[in-house]
């Protein structure tokens, strides 16, 4: 897509990211110790945690990702949201109080917190690492996606911005500031979120979904003449090509020097010629729908093919409540675009086509995640694998775990967690409102899923799209600064002072953490830009099944199991982040990274938590149990 940066937006941006530095000014001449640094000082308020736990956790993939994924696979993307909100349940009754107790900066602090081991302490730390930077990759694609409209800078401009900033902020005061940022953004996305649903709601449904803030292109449908099952003749258009792609008939037609590709289609028992968006890469670049980018021909997608009110097939709606807003989808029909790969000659083709559907095939699981009709054995296990990752991950998650240690008391950890899944459950029901304006408002870029909900915003108006987007963007560096500091900590605190034994200074270690900070973000930064294009909330699954993978095991079976030894731990670690990064490198999506074949993969298998939280509880219980006379004299920590 083309994108043209405006003032307004620029202004907002800018004053956001000053408000953000400021705060971190202010409270780095406030950070002392290592305490303030790595844990706030144990002194925030519950209630100002809890928020913060909202902030934290409404990351990139909960705005950006699970409001496109709802807006191309409907009622599949929303799981999204129940799996990440479902997952606080093991956070609050299982691991909140506990972890406050047993713990003092870091993750590692709990799960070492009798045994004073240098197994945990080093297999720990390296989890901390490595869930950290896997939570990493989808925010600093996020932070691109979101620079390219709001900027009109490239991807990897966006990156950097947010890596920059946000070294600074943890290389200033730490958690401190980082609290207050994602206080701040948390309070402020839940409340715009709510601005951009009652838009929706107003705006209801419309067969031509264009505003004064946005062009809706009307896509051209031919009648061929055919023989044979071939194109023989299209008025004004030459034939060109003719292919059969993964069952689609496709043909490209040429028209005053400009190639478009268009896909055969039977519509009402006759044969039609269905336009397509196309990308061609050639030898001398990139074209888009025949043509150069900068002539803009290449168009937002997403509408309403037929919308039923009260039985009757109207063209528009008007204003709509939000149940009512559902049921009319449910009743009606939308087009939605579905990606398909090709060549032609020398030339790679990257396609579009439409794809008439149901509103209540959007408003069921089956259009990503195939459970039912047309499922087979990987992807039903693929979708269990996820739920499992989603349910289990939030408790694993070394950003998530080291906020209970900001709070004055295992009480105040309870508080905020309580508070926190009130503020994450109401954004969740947002994200279905707003993905499903996003299929139906005509402002989905093809390209990236991940700009649904602030195209949407941009179709209200260039005020609300400005202000939704410096959230998004305060969202992201609130996210990336929780993430840094449980890096910093891992590395500082955990593998330098306590691993290698250096018994750091507390000035040190507040040192040594703002040297790891540094290079993690520059780590983020270099990351981010390699995974462009995919879809944020599909990469967060990722960490959440490796988190749940290294540390969910040990957690609970040290806090319920007290045969738990550290040997038990440590080798439970090591095995959940080994079987799960394995799964991951040779899952068919990374294949298709690899630029291979997905079909080649060594398995389907895209979501590893199935198997490899299963292998690291049992890896668990047999390690444990084979080196019981490790515990004798250790006190129980139950």
């Amino acid at each position: 897509m083309i994108y043209e940066a405006s003032m307004i937006a620029v202004i907002l941006f800018v004053a956001f990211v000053v408000l953000v530095l400021g705060l971190s000014f202010y409270f780095a001449g406030k950070t002392k110790s290592s305490s303030d640094y790595f844990a706030a000082g144990g002194s925030v308020h519950w209630a100002v945690n809890g928020i913060a736990f909202a902030g934290d956790y409404l990351s990139a993939a909960s705005f950006l990702g699970i409001c496109g994924m709802i807006a191309y696979s409907g009622y599949d993307g929303f799981l999204y949201s129940i799996g990440y909100l479902a997952g606080w349940i093991v956070a609050l009754f299982l691991v909140a109080e506990p972890m406050k107790r047993l713990g003092k900066f870091t993750f590692t602090d709990a799960l070492d917190y009798k045994f004073n081991s240098r197994a945990i302490q080093l297999t720990a730390a390296i989890s901390t690492l490595i869930v950290s930077i896997f939570y990493l990759i989808p925010q600093m694609v996020g932070a691109g996606v979101l620079v390219t409209p709001l900027l009109g800078l490239e991807h990897h401009w966006g990156v950097i911005i947010v890596g920059v900033i946000v070294i600074f902020i943890v290389a200033t005061a730490g958690m401190t500031s980082t609290t207050y940022v994602q206080f701040l953004k948390g309070g402020l996305l839940i409340i715009f979120s709510t601005v951009l649903a009652f838009y929706i709601f107003n705006n209801g449904l419309n067969l031509n979904p264009s505003t004064e803030n946005q062009e809706y292109h009307e896509y051209i449908s031919l009648s061929p003449i055919m023989e044979d099952g071939k194109v023989i003749s299209v008025d004004g258009y030459n034939v060109a090509t003719q292919i059969e792609v993964k069952g689609h008939n496709i043909v490209k037609l040429e028209k005053e020097g400009i190639n478009r590709w268009f896909n055969i289609v039977e519509e009402e028992g006759t044969t039609k010629l269905s336009e397509m968006l196309s990308i061609t890469t050639t030898e001398e670049g990139k074209l888009y729908n025949g043509e150069v980018k900068e002539n803009k021909k290449f168009y937002q997608v997403g509408h309403m093919s037929k919308i039923i009110l009260d039985g009757e097939e109207v063209s528009e709606t008007g204003p709509l409540g939000p149940m009512k807003f559902l049921s009319t989808i449910g009743a009606s029909e939308l087009v939605r675009f579905a990606k398909i790969k090709f060549t032609d000659g020398d030339n790679k083709i990257v396609a579009w086509y439409q794809n008439v559907t149901s509103g209540a095939d959007m408003l069921k699981p089956g259009l990503k995640f195939k459970i039912g009709e047309g499922s087979n054995f990987w992807t039903k296990l693929n979708f269990v694998s996820l739920m499992l990752a989603l349910f289990l991950g939030t408790a694993s998650l070394p950003h998530i775990l080291i906020r209970y240690y900001t709070v004055p008391s295992q009480r105040d950890a309870r508080k905020s967690t309580i508070l926190a899944i009130a503020a994450i459950g109401g954004f969740y029901i947002l994200t279905l409102f707003m993905g499903l304006g996003s299929a139906i408002g005509g402002v989905l870029d093809p390209e990236s899923s991940n700009m649904s909900a602030p195209l949407l915003a941009k179709a209200f108006g260039v005020g609300i799209f400005s202000i939704i987007s410096a959230i998004a963007f305060a969202t992201i560096l609130g996210t990336v600064s929780g993430l840094i500091v449980a890096s910093s900590g891992a590395i500082a605190h955990d593998f330098i002072d306590q691993y290698l034994g250096k018994n750091l200074t507390d000035g040190a270690k507040v040192k040594a953490g703002k040297i790891a900070a540094l290079r993690v973000g520059v780590i983020a930064i270099i990351l981010g830009i390699s995974f462009k294009g995919m879809n944020v909330s599909f990469l967060v699954g990722w960490a959440f099944a490796v988190a749940a993978s290294a540390n969910l095991p040990a957690i609970l079976m040290l806090l319920f199991w007290k045969k738990t030894t550290a040997k038990g731990i440590a080798w439970s670690i090591v095995t959940g982040i080994t079987a799960a990064l394995g799964i991951i490198l040779t899952s068919p999506t990374m294949w298709d990274r690899y630029g291979l074949d997905k079909a080649d993969a060594p398995h389907m298998l895209d979501n590893p938590a199935i198997i490899s939280v299963t292998l690291a509880l049992l890896v668990l219980i047999f390690v444990s149990l084979a080196t019981q006379k490790d515990n004798e004299g250790l006190e129980d920590v139950a």
